[in-house]
């Protein structure tokens, strides 16, 4: 194997290697299936997000339902802050490239991050409503030790997105609401890992290449809230994909940095439909059931193409699966201030042993939330919740065959991730009560 690396040119590294090198995995695993973030609301957070599309999660359910802005009257303002611990270890197997092998696992890959979510209705009529989220659909942060036995595969990971998302919501009578709006998206991506400048190396003292680029985009998303009994509420939330034409550049190091320059690549987030339904079962305690759709198989081949960079540019394999969500949760009002809630979630992921990586060793979890909110006063609400997840272990294989390879040099491994996430928020109510139909809306017998 190694013969064979040392064996080609430089010229052949360059065309062949360098490009794979950078971009051969995919970008960091978070909190939600692949590298998506949940963790828009504290209140849904607390039911492991079981019925955020039918309102559980409060002003911030617009994320998953703009319909549900017309659930709460008057001027309501959300603001949402997590904390997202993801600890992930990688130990290579039998069948690592030896010289590769006794570099080493990759320690704690796993990188704490702060994830701001934030949403607001505005009432302007007894039928019309207006509103706005924001927040980070997408991100999160890996980095391995700088050396470490998969560093042909992956060094540091970073994804950055935020998201604007202005609805009108629109009451049709005393049982439906709908709304829609366009959701306004900005991503961006900053990969590295080690690469081989000769044939001669050590793969103890490799140098770093990078590719980094980012984009902005516009997608939609629509809903419906239906309330066809008293305490009863179901809800359907649709979220676009949005279109990014990514432009960037491919960093090499050294001498081959004159190889480097601009490249461009089109990607197209997944769409996310969601399904909830919030049912209360006394005057003090409600149930919610949830079900969440991600696309990610639309994430297949991203084509790499180059605009002024001289190294070739091999399309990047995700070949991702539908990630399904499945949640249950329930909350009791234990007294007029304080409500206390719990649930539990199943998400199938979009990553198994075909398409997993280096750089995103995720795999099916289970989230197990709590949480609670307190009704400091008439106007202010204050939230807690706390998720752990467990994700299953994952073997990774990469090399020869796979969807990703780098010089041929065989890397694997077992990956073992968790999470934990801590999140506190605000529900802040402007002004006096607007007089309309209580929320949610219920039809009158």
């Amino acid at each position: 194997m190694m013969g064979t690396i040392r064996r080609r040119s430089l010229r052949g590294l360059a065309r062949s290697g360098v490009s794979t090198a950078i971009l051969c995995a995919g970008v960091a695993g978070a909190s939600a299936g692949a590298f998506g973030i949940r963790e828009q609301s504290t209140e849904a957070q607390g039911l492991a997000f079981a019925g955020a599309a039918s309102g559980s999660g409060g002003v911030s359910s617009m994320f998953w339902n703009p319909a549900t802005v017309t659930m709460r009257p008057g001027w309501v303002t959300e603001q949402n802050l997590s904390f997202i611990n993801l600890s992930a270890k990688i130990t290579p197997d039998v069948g690592t490239n030896p010289a590769f092998g006794r570099l080493g696992d990759s320690g704690e890959l796993g990188q704490g991050a702060i994830v701001p979510a934030g949403a607001t209705s505005y009432q302007i009529n007894d039928r019309l409503w207006v509103g706005i989220t924001s927040g980070a659909p997408f991100g999160l942060v890996t980095k391995p030790r700088q050396t470490w036995s998969g560093e042909l595969y992956g060094r540091s990971s970073r994804i950055f997105s935020l998201a604007f998302n202005p609805v009108i919501g629109f009451k049709v009578n005393e049982w439906l609401s709908v709304a829609a709006g366009p959701n306004i998206e900005y991503f961006k991506l900053v990969l590295r890992q080690a690469f081989i400048p000769s044939p001669v190396f050590n793969p103890a003292a490799l140098p770093s290449s990078g590719l980094k680029g980012d984009s902005w985009g516009v997608g939609f998303t629509a809903g419906a809230l239906i309330t066809p009994f008293e305490g009863t509420a179901i809800g359907v939330g649709y979220r676009s994909s949005v279109h990014h034409d990514i432009g960037g550049q491919l960093i090499l190091p050294g001498a081959l940095a004159a190889l480097g320059g601009d490249i461009k690549a089109k990607l197209n987030t997944p769409e996310k439909l969601s399904v909830g339904l919030t049912q209360a079962i006394t005057p003090v305690a409600r149930v919610n059931l949830g079900f969440e759709w991600d696309n990610w198989s639309r994430l297949g081949l991203v084509n790499i193409v180059s605009a002024g960079a001289r190294a070739a540019a091999p399309p990047l394999t995700l070949n991702y699966k539908d990630g399904y969500t499945y949640s249950i949760g329930g909350e009791y009002d234990w007294s007029p201030a304080l409500t206390v809630r719990a649930g539990v979630a199943y998400e199938s992921s979009p990553i198994d042993f075909s398409n997993r990586s280096v750089r995103l060793p995720d795999g099916d979890r289970v989230n197990v939330s709590v949480g609670g909110s307190y009704r400091w006063s008439e106007k202010l609400t204050l939230n807690v919740a706390y998720s752990h997840f467990f994700v299953d272990k994952g073997r990774i294989l990469a090399g020869p065959g796979r969807d990703y390879n780098v010089q041929n040099v065989v890397f694997a491994g077992v990956a073992d991730s968790s999470a934990d996430i801590v999140s506190v928020g605000f529900r802040y109510v402007f002004g006096e009560p607007v007089a309309a139909a209580p929320a949610p809306l219920v039809r009158k017998f």
